[in-house]
């Protein structure tokens, strides 16, 4: 019997439903909320009766101690911002590639990657090439070729979200490199649920949203930024980027001298006390754990699914597949009825481009998968 790798009573809705959700909207636990009452209670509904503005500023440390930790990367290079997407969409501005650039992505990504780059083109000269995820190819080995000596930016998730296909992002950091492309990895599908080497890809920027596999709530998005960038001014710079953000000079630009320069203004502070607790959790357990227990409990889903005619994306031994977001089609099937037959009997879980997505976290255990599959062979 493959338990959970948690304690699911720290999450109530797993007391009358099966959660194969995490990679849409992610449930806390807990300890999590329970931060979240505690901020709320003690200091957010008092304005500055119990906060001091030191220690506003003072709010952000323990999560991008925590953040840096899982990203592995100094807590200089992180920036905390209200959303993956308000960095995302600074990037072009930042980047400021030449014209006659081309930037590369993957044509089913997360929109919140591609379009700053589709706008951008817009008014300026920079083509656009969308790569295929296709089943039968190696993702990663397809952006490889797609890159010349005009490509400029490479901008992907490392897991991606409607097929659970993974990108390897140091040979992706190989390729961009020798042509001197600036190389962006969203690993919002990632981050809390397999280990992240920021530090080692060496890429130009990280994102990350702060809920999903993190176990917080919005309102929070985490970026890994390069060295270089740490003394840029970004292009849409905030108060709070300031070295000492309550010095308010209007009519000067004192910004931090670390990724503490891309943090604009203030924030959802419940939502960063809830994600603190959310990553510590996650550190304590063990990504690598996580990992393992999301790699047995896929094998069981596999093993379970052989002769009901639903096929995943990739199959688990493929090299590019992830074991935390599986991905099902079934020609013979309406998958938008099964996921209502599905959801009719409290088993949640989602529906990207045309497929049934399956996502296992440390909370899932043996009676889900099982419990899955017996509907879905139902109906």
């Amino acid at each position: 019997m493959i338990t959970s790798l948690s304690d699911r009573s720290q999450y109530n809705s797993l007391s009358d439903a099966v959660y194969l959700n995490q990679a849409s909207l992610g449930l806390m636990g807990q300890p999590a909320v329970y931060a979240m009452h505690t901020y709320l209670d003690d200091i957010g509904r008092h304005g500055n009766i119990n906060l001091t503005d030191a220690e506003e500023v003072a709010l952000f440390t323990p999560l991008r101690e925590n953040a840096a930790t899982l990203m592995n990367c100094s807590p200089k290079q992180l920036a905390i911002m209200s959303s993956a997407g308000e960095m995302l969409s600074q990037l072009p501005y930042l980047f400021n590639p030449p014209a006659g650039g081309k930037f590369i992505s993957i044509s089913t990504d997360f929109p919140a990657i591609t379009r700053p780059w589709t706008a951008y083109a817009e008014t300026h000269d920079m083509e656009l090439q969308f790569i295929d995820d296709k089943p039968d190819i190696d993702l990663t080995d397809a952006l490889i070729e797609a890159i010349d000596t005009h490509t400029s930016v490479v901008a992907v998730s490392y897991v991606q979200f409607s097929t659970g296909t993974r990108c390897d992002i140091h040979r992706l950091r190989e390729a961009t490199r020798r042509v001197g492309a600036r190389l962006v990895v969203d690993v919002t599908q990632a981050a809390g649920a397999i280990p992240i080497d920021a530090q080692g890809w060496d890429a130009d920027v990280v994102v990350c949203s702060g809920y999903k596999w993190l176990g917080g709530h919005g309102g929070v998005g985490l970026a890994v930024v390069a060295s270089e960038f740490l003394l840029q001014t970004p292009p849409a710079p905030g108060w709070m980027g300031a070295k000492d953000p309550f010095d308010m000079q209007a009519t000067r630009l004192p910004l931090a001298d670390d990724a503490r320069r891309f943090t604009q203004s203030t924030m959802s502070y419940i939502s960063m006390s809830g994600l603190t607790v959310a990553i510590g959790d996650l550190l304590d357990m063990g990504i690598s754990a996580i990992e393992a227990h999301a790699q047995s409990l896929a094998k069981l889903l596999d093993e379970e699914l052989n002769g009901t005619g639903y096929m995943p994306f990739r199959f688990i031994d493929d090299k590019a597949a992830c074991a935390h977001i599986i991905t099902l089609s079934n020609p013979r099937s309406d998958i938008e009825i099964s996921l209502k037959n599905l959801r009719e009997a409290n088993i949640v879980c989602g529906s990207r481009n045309g497929r049934i997505r399956v996502s296992i976290a440390h909370f899932n255990d043996e009676s889900d998968i099982r419990a899955f599959v017996k509907k879905l062979q139902q109906g």
